[in-house]
């Protein structure tokens, strides 16, 4: 087997045995304790928790915001968990998309300029870059917004604009923290659809939660408490 096609069968996200330890005064805090998960590609997973369960940590792990104090990350196959800070921020730049709950946005640039960011840092021809951004704006519903700047346009298409810049690179997984956390019933369940099918299309989504009707749109719900996987509930979705 070559080692293109164990890539191809590798899970989009796994971690082994991963802890993550924050030392506080004399006492070790474990927001993450032995946690071990795998996310197959293609697939789309909610993770739930009340504050302080890990969920926040578990995210910033799997983001490669954070490292492992003890087990392995693998994403897409290759073990990212002690990867020079260089080499752990062109995997996060290129493998991984991000959609915020307050969008994160850069005020003074507009549709276009925000969702070629991530291509920029990737080093993407100008080119190329411009044509992957007008592209994603249209397939988010924002053909008539290119020019617009954040503050000219409305929640739910911040969140599009959002969604779209972290698509841009075609990463191996979407990460998506209380996406829906700013925007009204209506607007929220807009950005559920759009997410179902990008999930439809192919997109590992990973989704981070307080929100019932928010997980029940996933395949797989995770509980988290006390930095331990709680529960792991595997569904099938109503289509009404």
């Amino acid at each position: 087997m070559t080692s293109s096609t164990t890539a191809a069968l590798a899970p989009a996200a796994e971690l082994q045995g991963v802890s993550r330890v924050y030392p506080t005064g004399d006492v070790e805090v474990r927001a993450l304790d032995d946690v071990s998960l795998t996310f197959a590609t293609g697939s789309y997973s909610a993770i739930v928790g009340q504050s302080g369960s890990g969920k926040s940590t578990l995210l910033n792990v799997l983001g490669c915001l954070d490292r492992p104090s003890e087990g392995r990350y693998l994403l897409g196959g290759e073990d990212v968990s002690r990867l020079e800070d260089d080499r752990l921020s062109e995997a996060r730049g290129r493998r991984l998309g991000f959609v915020f709950q307050s969008y994160n946005l850069i005020p003074h640039l507009n549709v276009l300029e925000n969702i070629e960011v991530p291509m920029e840092y990737a080093g993407v021809a100008p080119r190329a870059m411009r044509e992957r951004a007008r592209e994603l704006a249209v397939l988010l519903g924002l053909g008539q917004r290119l020019e617009h700047r954040p503050g000219q346009l409305s929640g739910g298409q911040q969140q599009r604009v959002a969604i779209a810049r972290a698509l841009a690179n075609r990463p191996l997984v979407l990460l998506a923290d209380e996406p829906t956390g700013n925007l009204d019933s209506a607007t929220g369940l807009e950005i559920l659809d759009l997410l179902d099918g990008l999930h439809a299309q192919g997109a590992t989504l990973i989704v981070v939660t307080h929100d019932p009707q928010v997980a029940a749109r996933a395949q797989r719900i995770v509980r988290m408490l006390d930095g331990r996987v709680e529960s792991l509930t595997d569904h099938v979705r109503s289509r009404a």
